[in-house]
């Protein structure tokens, strides 16, 4: 590591030291990230000024041979005496001391006195890939020390993570408020999109303009719940699918966030996000630490798409993502619920292994008096009166007919009507004197396991690695089916120790098991976030359904999540959660655009479904490698009652595009839909998958639709597009395109 504020001068080098570089240049993938580091340490009992983030965004090429201080000027204020004392670039921990206005990135204090740092010594360094920055800040006043890390990661997508440290010896506590990471972006941003939802509905987007001031969107739910921002984006203008310049951040953080955005007169903007923390939850005697989640930036000079490209690309280059092809699952929840019958649970086995299926998940009620969703939480243990034999004749049979054994699991939650709760009532994340707690709070009855706990944490862990042992499990559900209310640990807030037990016990389970498989499942789509994503392999999209809602909450899902990290399944001809109907074709075509399965009692299907089921298990085998690993695209399109979403092979070599209606259309002669993403000048050979049957639409069929298959040049997809069916309300068109 080198350098970059004071030289590293050794033997004959110290008579004629090389000039420190003042810019550090961060490069990949598109991106660059420039910061000034000429604040070198000040004179005896001065303050030193952190390093400034210059410019986030657009590869700006090799800037070696330019001055860097004609740069700095190029994109400073006047210096002139009696400016404001404000901050016009901002630092990569923007502070009130530095004549910062907005929210600062620390808020600390030691006996109830605010604590305003004041760095002595601040110690830069650079990587030699050029893609790494590290700051070491020390505060002897204040007893504390700063270690910051800035990182351009595979897709150009932008990691900042902060440790604070308590260096003193004394014992009073340095109790963290907040510490948050933040870059800045242009003024000429003027747009903020966020995400909102509720349970059956996550996932929603609201654009508006971007407030005056310092504003924060936060979460307070434990979890990030179906309300969960996911994303803050800003951007010139509303954004685009294809086009426009816009910046993003994600925390990866499966609990309480804050998102913020300040729009201040006399500085930069700044983006940024940190962990929500509550009174008192994280205090550091001395030698202690506190590292904040991963903030994950974006900067997109391709609208939405380019955003999610640059999420996507990050996360397939991660050593844990998922390379395997993703199987087609069938869920047994929708099926039966907790009505376990063996015989029946054997034939849909059987059926499954017949039409496809490469998984076969056992849900909730196996285990110990659970007949209901007011009991037997934490008792992990196969209930013998309804599976006399156990489960592992189950197990047996799903492995023999070629599919994977999952299990449901609530690790984290447990009910009072347990025998674990009868025998440690003391294992609760909860004040005792708060319990039981009113019925209108009480969340399905169920209560939240105190993990940080080690007996507890042991306990669980060792009921389900005895269960992943015994019966050879592939695959668990992992749900958390309610909010954390008044989480309380060991006198303190808990809700950061919660969740940093939950990760480590994810990862031991798959340490000790390897090739053991983790789905996120938080009554839906309430926890669905890079940082769960550390320890999972994908995450249950929302607990709806209903296609008509799924086009929508699988599109913002996948903004942030490769569609392979996303399940979305097949469900019943009428949905249980909007009790809306729609055709077979069109949840299928739904589900084929993430990680497919079933939620379904199939048994119920006629002849003629299981073959179109059949076909279409077929179809998804074929096209995932295409969809798991290409590129998304989407289309701007006019009419509201449209849906276009793609995938485009690496090489582009190969294209998969569903075209959908949720409603009516506007007009009886429908708008052209462009394909975007292809090889201008390569020739498509463009063919309609009707292995889920043909869409239904007015009466008029274009001739392309009609021969079933159309050739033409990428430029003329992505220009001209093809016309489009007046289709009806959920029906949809599957189009796989070859190049010749």
């Amino acid at each position: 590591m080198t350098d970059l504020v004071t030289p590293d001068v050794r033997g004959d080098e110290a008579a004629h030291p090389p000039p420190p570089s003042r810019l550090a240049h961060l490069r990949g993938d598109g991106v660059s990230l420039v910061i000034d580091t000429a604040s070198a340490p000040g004179a005896q009992g001065a303050s030193s000024a952190m390093p400034q983030v210059l410019f986030w965004g657009a590869d700006l090429g090799d800037l070696d041979d330019l001055d860097p201080g004609e740069i700095v000027a190029a994109m400073s204020r006047q210096e002139a005496a009696g400016t404001l004392d404000a901050a016009w670039q901002v630092s990569l921990l923007p502070l009130e001391g530095e004549g910062w206005g907005g929210r600062p990135g620390l808020s600390a204090g030691v006996d109830g006195t605010p604590v305003h740092p004041r760095w002595a010594s601040i110690e830069c360094s650079t990587d030699p890939d050029g893609r790494r920055f590290s700051v070491i800040a020390e505060d002897v006043g204040n007893g504390l020390q700063l270690d910051s890390a800035v990182a351009v990661e595979a897709g150009g997508i932008v990691t900042v993570t902060h440790t604070v440290t308590r260096t003193a010896d004394d014992a009073s506590a340095l109790v963290i408020e907040w510490l948050e990471a933040t870059l800045p972006t242009p003024k000429a941003v003027d747009h903020l999109t966020t995400f909102a939802g509720r349970w059956t509905r996550e996932k929603v987007p609201t654009t508006s303009r971007i407030p005056r001031g310092a504003t924060t969107r936060q979460t307070r739910r434990g979890r990030g719940g179906h309300d969960a921002p996911m994303l803050s984006i800003v951007s010139i203008d509303r954004p685009r699918d294809r086009s426009g310049e816009l910046w993003a951040v994600h925390l990866g953080w499966s609990a309480d966030c804050t998102y913020r955005n300040d729009r201040m007169p006399d500085s930069v903007d700044v983006l940024g996000a940190g962990e929500l923390l509550r009174t008192g939850e994280i205090a550091l005697g001395p030698g202690e630490s506190y590292t904040t989640p991963t903030a994950y930036f974006a900067w997109s000079g391709a609208g939405l798409d380019g955003l999610s490209e640059r999420f996507h690309r990050f996360e397939r280059a991660r050593p844990n993502h998922p390379h395997s092809p993703r199987p087609l699952v069938l869920n047994t929840w929708e099926a039966v619920y907790f009505d376990h019958d063996p015989a029946f649970l054997f034939a849909l086995t059987d059926l499954a292994a017949t039409v496809g299926v490469e998984r076969f998940v056992l849900d909730d009620g196996w285990f110990l008096g659970r007949r209901s969703d007011i009991r037997g939480l934490g008792d992990w243990f196969v209930d013998r009166a309804v599976w006399p034999d156990g489960l592992g004749p189950l197990a047996d049979r799903v492995h023999e007919r070629g599919m994977e054994f999952g299990l449901w699991f609530e690790p984290e939650m447990i009910n009072l009507d347990s025998e674990l709760a009868r025998r440690h009532p003391e294992w609760l994340l909860h004040p005792r004197d708060h319990l039981p707690t009113p019925a209108h709070l009480s969340w399905r009855t169920q209560y939240v396991l105190d993990l940080a706990r080690e007996d507890a944490y042991a306990y669980i862990l060792g009921s389900l690695d005895a269960l992943v042992t015994e019966l050879g499990i592939d695959f668990i559900k992992w749900d958390h089916n309610r909010d954390l209310v008044e989480a309380v640990h060991d006198g303190r807030p808990g809700t950061h120790a919660q969740t940093r037990a939950v990760y480590r016990m994810m990862a031991e389970l798959k340490s000790r098991h390897p090739g053991l498989e983790i789905e996120s499942c938080s009554s839906g789509g309430a926890r669905s976030d890079l940082g769960i994503l550390e320890v999972a392999d994908r995450v249950w999209a929302s607990d709806s359904n209903d296609p008509i809602e799924r086009q929508d909450i699988q599109r913002w899902t996948q903004l942030l999540l490769a569609p392979e990290l996303v399940g979305g399944h097949v469900g019943p001809t009428t949905a249980h959660s909007t009790g809306r109907t729609t055709p077979l074709s069109f949840r299928l075509a739904t589900s084929l655009m993430g990680s497919a399965g079933f939620e379904w009692n199939i048994a119920e299907c006629t002849p003629e479904e299981l073959e179109v089921i059949t076909r279409w298990s077929a179809l998804y085998k074929e096209l995932r490698s295409v969809i798991h690993t290409g590129t998304a695209v989407h289309a701007d399109v006019r009419d509201p009652a449209l849906r276009v979403v793609g995938a485009v092979a690496p090489d582009r070599a190969e294209a998969v595009f569903t075209i959908a209606s949720v409603a009516t259309l506007e007009d009886s002669l429908p708008e052209r839909i462009r394909l975007h993403g292809l090889d201008e000048d390569a020739i498509y050979d463009v063919r309609v998958r009707d292995e889920i049957g043909a869409s239904r639409h007015g009466f008029a069929t274009p001739a392309w639709l009609s021969s079933g298959t159309v050739g033409l040049t990428g430029s003329f997809l992505d220009t001209v597009g093809l016309q489009i069916p007046p289709l009806w309300p959920a029906q949809a068109i599957i189009l796989h395109l070859t190049r010749r």
